[in-house]
């Protein structure tokens, strides 16, 4: 199904297929499995299992019936490449994609490794951005590595649960970078130092930097709201975007 999105950094959210299963130390307090509970309770057909994960062939069409050209989210309620979601699905959805030029796609993954070999003999549609998730030093940034090698126009990293400083980043290739705090129940802290040294290294870099929020700790290390805690990091809000794009 395709929604408005609440997202900072997208428009809409578009989720061909949903559910998934835990990789890497950022799935620890999954937003995505807490909402498919409670759209579970709820009645809706595409959760009747919870969190299992599900490819919805009825939703393919939906950007198709979208004119207004509009900044998709792909996937949001799972992970598109995902090791159960088959390759003929795969195609399908870049067939949709590549059908309607007059949207933007962000793709973003934690699995690297079925990331680089699907398009190792396929092209990326030419209104893709792909992206990768980078929560920490272990599992998030060898990820950048693979995204870096895939011919792409716009290659993002989100950091998102920010979970340890990252330490020194290579981002050549990288055209964007999101750094955001979890929310939720058990949201682990952000220190602000983590996303200052990113902040640093994007501008060093000539990657675009998004500040996208707190999340369940303020920069003082006070528990509050997501909400309360804000989008500010040193006295002012950061929405970059890679080149001329607005939201």
């Amino acid at each position: 199904m395709s929604t408005s999105s609440r997202i900072e950094w997208t428009e809409r959210t578009w989720n061909p297929a949903v559910g998934c299963t835990k990789v890497s130390a950022g799935c620890k307090h999954c937003y995505a499995e807490t909402l498919a509970k409670r759209l579970q309770a709820m009645g809706l057909d595409a959760y009747k299992h919870g969190f299992r994960l599900k490819m919805l062939p009825e939703r393919l069409d939906e950007p198709r019936q979208r004119k207004k050209p509009t900044m998709y989210f792909v996937n949001s309620m799972s992970d598109l490449f995902h090791e159960r979601i088959t390759d003929g699905f795969l195609d399908s959805v870049m067939e949709v994609i590549s059908d309607t030029p007059q949207h933007r796609y962000q793709i973003l993954t934690k699995r690297h490794e079925r990331l680089g070999a699907y398009f190792a003999g396929r092209s990326v549609p030419s209104n893709v951005w792909l992206g990768v998730s980078v929560e920490n030093k272990r599992h998030g940034v060898p990820r950048i590595d693979v995204l870096r090698r895939i011919p792409v126009k716009i290659r993002f990293l989100s950091c998102e649960p920010l979970l340890e400083d990252l330490g020194s980043l290579d981002l050549t290739g990288i055209h964007w970078v999101i750094v955001g705090g979890e929310s939720g129940p058990g949201a682990r802290p952000m220190q602000p130092d983590w996303a200052r040294a990113i902040r640093a290294q994007c501008e060093a870099q000539d990657a675009t930097f998004f500040f996208k929020q707190w999340g369940g700790w303020g920069a003082d290390g006070k528990r509050r709201s997501k909400k309360a805690n804000g989008r500010e990091l040193d006295g002012r809000q950061w929405n970059g975007m890679p080149g001329p794009v607005n939201l």
